[in-house]
């Protein structure tokens, strides 16, 4: 039984010791932690005076504890300003005998006091308390100046004197000598307050926490021997708490005993009260003085609900929400330095419910609090819709910020149903009703309209949202991650859908918007490149239905990134087996919506792949003036692939981009790594996929290196824009085709004997000049005129030739 009970007791002993080493007397919040700690660098008791410690050097310590005195010692010093005519130090380690470890006038910098602390070996012996004071009773301070220097003694120690410590401490306190105890591990707090100057509560301190219990120190020394503190701090008390382990008697239990016997051979038993000892963690409640500093925070010169954090005594810095930030006092630092029209449409329906409509006006007023300035060239306006559209605050109703908060704060929520393709063509044509500035001239600033949603709508958006967008209206819409789909139907870009997890993101999503709303005169991506763009997407039987549909949504959501119609983006789309078939051509559709519908007719072929066949069929039939492709533009070939049958495609690749076609690879699973590199002609160009479902994950990268290349210089003649074996010439800036039996700027009309045809008229900017030789020059700048003049002729060898037909006709 003894021994199990000793077993508990350690048991139970293990997590009590490990919770006091890391103990600290005074129980604070931060900010009185922070305040202690800049009171601690303005500590620098500068009055003549002789400091000597008494540094237990007992077995009772311990090495351990013995270490963590010197360095608490270390932090004493540090308020203390050790000088040869201001404070000097001495130091006596005791144990069974004290020894002088340097006297009061061998250090007299701080740097050496430290120093020579550090180097200060454990002796062990038993705790002799009172030998020490006896010592210091006979010998005075080793090596201190005259009686009129006052005299500090610090003792650091446990407590557990194995002598007599009343007498002598009675008699150095008699000497007017100032006590302070320090307790160390764990003291015998009794003991130290009996060592201690009176107050007792401003002279016995704790070693757990060496910054706190300086600040103690210099706190009680100021208020006597040294001077006052420093400007903006003061000596505070308050409750604290002082902490040890004590041996408690606990009651085990009852068990049967023996109480001896009355009559022969009989024993009398009963039941006895068992006890066993431990140690416990004991608080012992008491008062603390402590210097506390006002900080630069206290006058809290944050603003916007910025958090203050000192830096020293006399700096700080605001750590500011987002969207703020403009200056040290967390200003708002976005601005809308674009001059737009802006008009916010905000659901009001049942099923964003009244606690989002509430939570989308906060966005609005924090979001306009961050960026509008006194001078903001933006004129705001918003709308609400449910079943019909309201729209409360007109476009530039308001000029100041205070007005337009006003006015949303009196927005009310309405219900009903949730109409967004309805509101969309409302806005369309009514949303912006700005008066011209002068009479004969319109303000001409860009519409920006930011969609705020979070219910899906009742009614079809597609058809609205291009209304709008026909309209000349740049659309952004916010909303949930649900809602993205829908979003991005009405964007018709996905880089103007602005979707968010939860509330607290909605309002990380402030400085998104304003770039948003800021890149209508600065389109991102290919939004304002020309570029002629081709998929080739694997539809054989080695890449399966399921994944060919993800290949075909890859494709639709990647055209959502251009700018689809005549002069910005064309993109064409072929699939591939056995065969290739082009499902539509450059020149066939000339709006996002039209390509979109389109790419969803595309069929499954389900046979043999050949993605050599699928290239020379692109260089021949797609890439080609005949069907589209406009000179000085570039031009880029996306093919889609699992790697299968790549092997026939290096040669066509490399006469694609031997006529200024990049072919871009983009393989997902495993493939022949040289193979694919073949075909791409360079790693830039090749993308490696593990699997269909990670595809997603590599649009961005994708889209922004053929964005790269839509910006890169361009080859006239490559292709070759001349028809009928023209020979193509580069000119500064231009080119000229050289035909032979046929005319035109392109040689695309026949020479009739007799007969000499009217060329097509050219505008004046084209310099496209008839001559005896047959050599037609003409300049890119004039590249959209000839585009136009291309398909005319292209028309016309269409009838010849029953070429170019929109495939997608034959294969839905």
């Amino acid at each position: 039984m003894n021994l199990l009970s000793f077993e508990s007791v350690c048991i139970f002993l293990l997590p009590q010791v490990l919770l006091v080493l890391g103990i600290q007397e005074i129980h604070t919040d931060q900010e009185m932690i922070g305040k202690i700690s800049a009171a601690g660098q303005l500590m620098q008791c500068s009055a003549s005076l002789d400091v000597l410690f008494l540094l237990d050097g007992s077995y009772s310590i311990g090495k351990g504890s013995f270490e963590r005195s010197k360095h608490f010692a270390g932090k004493l010093c540090d308020a203390l300003d050790i000088h040869p005519d201001r404070v000097h130090v001495g130091m006596i380690q005791f144990s069974s005998t004290p020894h002088l470890e340097f006297p009061l006038d061998l250090y007299l910098t701080k740097q050496e006091v430290k120093e020579r602390i550090r180097t200060i070996v454990f002796r062990g012996g038993s705790t002799e308390i009172g030998r020490a004071l006896k010592y210091i009773l006979r010998k005075g301070f080793p090596g201190g100046r005259n009686s009129s220097v006052p005299e500090v003694m610090i003792i650091i120690s446990d407590g557990k004197s194995q002598d007599s410590t009343a007498m002598p401490a009675m008699q150095v306190k008699e000497r007017h000598i100032m006590v302070f105890a320090v307790g160390i591990k764990f003291p015998r707090w009794e003991e130290l307050h009996m060592l201690a100057s009176e107050p007792t509560e401003q002279h016995v301190l704790f070693a757990g926490d060496a910054n706190d219990a300086a600040n103690g120190l210099y706190s009680t020394l100021t208020g006597s021997v040294c001077s006052a503190s420093a400007p903006g701090c003061k000596v505070e008390s308050h409750p604290c708490e002082r902490r040890t382990l004590e041996t408690v008697k606990e009651l085990a239990g009852n068990y049967v005993c023996w109480k001896g016997s009355k009559q022969p051979n009989a024993v009398r038993a009963s039941l006895c009260p068992f006890y066993r000892w431990k140690r416990v963690l004991i608080k012992h409640p008491s008062r603390c003085f402590r210097t506390v500093c006002s900080d630069p925070c206290d006058t809290q010169p944050c603003q916007n609900g910025g958090t203050c954090v000192p830096d020293g005594l006399d700096k700080y810095h605001c750590l500011c929400p987002l969207g703020y930030g403009g200056d040290i006092h967390c200003a708002p630092k976005l601005s809308l330095e674009c001059s737009v029209d802006l008009l916010f449409l905000v659901d009001s329906s049942a099923g964003v419910t009244l606690e989002g409509f509430l939570r989308y006006k906060a966005f609005l007023k924090r979001f306009l609090q961050a960026v509008l300035g006194q001078d903001s060239p933006m004129n705001v306006g918003v709308a609400q819709y449910n079943d019909t559209v309201m729209i409360p605050i007109e476009v530039g109703q308001y000029k100041d910020a205070f007005s337009l908060m006003k006015s949303i704060d009196a927005l009310n929520f309405s219900g009903g149903r949730t109409l967004t393709g309805r509101a969309l063509q409302y806005i369309a044509q009514h949303g912006f009703r700005s008066a011209p500035v002068f009479a004969d001239v319109q303000d001409e600033l860009p519409r920006v309209v930011v969609l705020l949603t979070d219910s899906k709508s009742q009614d079809p958006v597609a058809e609205a949202a291009k209304y709008a967008r026909d309209q000349g209206l740049f659309l952004i819409a916010v909303g949930s991650s649900f809602m993205r789909a829908e979003l991005t139907e009405v964007t018709g870009n996905p880089k103007r859908t602005i979707a968010y997890l939860d509330p607290q993101d909605l309002l990380n999503r402030i400085p998104e918007l304003q770039r948003r709303i800021c890149s209508v005169d600065n389109p991102e991506g290919c939004q304002a490149q020309s570029l002629d763009l081709a998929f080739a997407v694997d539809a054989s039987a080695g890449v399966g239905l399921e994944n060919f549909v993800r290949l075909r949504g890859f494709v639709r959501s990647s055209c959502s990134y251009f700018s689809i119609n005549r002069d910005v983006t064309q993109i064409a789309l072929v699939i591939y087996g056995s065969k290739a078939h082009t499902v539509f051509a450059l020149d066939t559709h000339t709006s996002n919506s039209a390509v979109l519908q389109a790419i969803d007719r595309a069929p499954f072929l389900g046979d043999s792949a050949s993605a050599g066949r699928a290239l020379l069929h692109i260089y021949g039939d797609v890439m080609t003036v005949q069907k589209g492709v406009r000179p000085g533009v570039n031009k880029v070939v996306v093919v889609l692939t699992n790697g299968g049958s790549m092997e026939d495609a290096a040669a066509p690749a490399q006469q694609l981009r031997d006529n200024g076609i990049l072919v871009f690879v983009v393989v997902i699973g495993d493939a022949q790594r040289n193979t694919l590199l073949r075909v791409a002609g360079s790693p830039s160009y090749l993308i490696h996929i593990s699997s269909y479902e990670d595809l997603q994950y590599y649009q961005d990268l994708i889209i922004e290196r053929i964005c790269e290349e839509a910006k890169s210089p361009v080859n006239l003649c490559k292709p070759n824009p001349c028809m009928n074996q023209g020979v193509c010439i580069l000119g500064s800036g231009s080119y000229r085709c050289e035909c032979h039996g046929w005319e035109g700027p392109h040689c695309e009309s026949g020479v009739l004997r007799g007969y000499s045809p009217r060329s097509p008229v050219l505008p004046i900017h084209s310099h496209a000049q008839r001559s005896s030789s047959g050599l037609q020059h003409f300049s890119r700048a004039s590249r959209h005129t000839r585009r136009r003049q291309l398909r005319t002729s292209a028309g016309n060898m269409q009838v010849r030739g029953g070429k170019g037909l929109d495939f997608s006709s034959q294969i839905s």
